[in-house]
């Protein structure tokens, strides 16, 4: 299976592609070195097969490489940062 996921910064979300189709997003605002992710979504159909800790695992690892901090405001970034201790330390104080 072809999965990738890319920075659509024209748009200020990564996007998450199954064989060259878009099925999944996370929106971000940047603040200064923060990057705030508001809202995470998957397409219905792909939800439960671990599409979106694909994405945020992607997102939270491009922040990390750019040296910025995250506000986790969507539930599941949040859940994602709590369940994986090795993101904690990108959480904005």
């Amino acid at each position: 299976m072809d999965v990738s996921v890319r920075d659509d910064s024209e748009h200020s979300r990564y996007e998450l592609s199954v064989a060259g189709s878009v099925i999944g997003i996370a929106d971000y605002v940047l603040s200064g070195s923060t990057i705030v992710f508001p809202h995470t979504v998957i397409q219905p159909e792909h939800r439960g097969q671990g599409f979106a800790a694909i994405l945020v695992r992607a997102a939270l690892d491009d922040a990390r490489e750019q040296g910025r901090t995250v506000v986790p405001e969507c539930s599941y970034v949040r859940d994602f940062v709590e369940s994986n201790p090795e993101y904690r330390r990108l959480v904005a104080t």
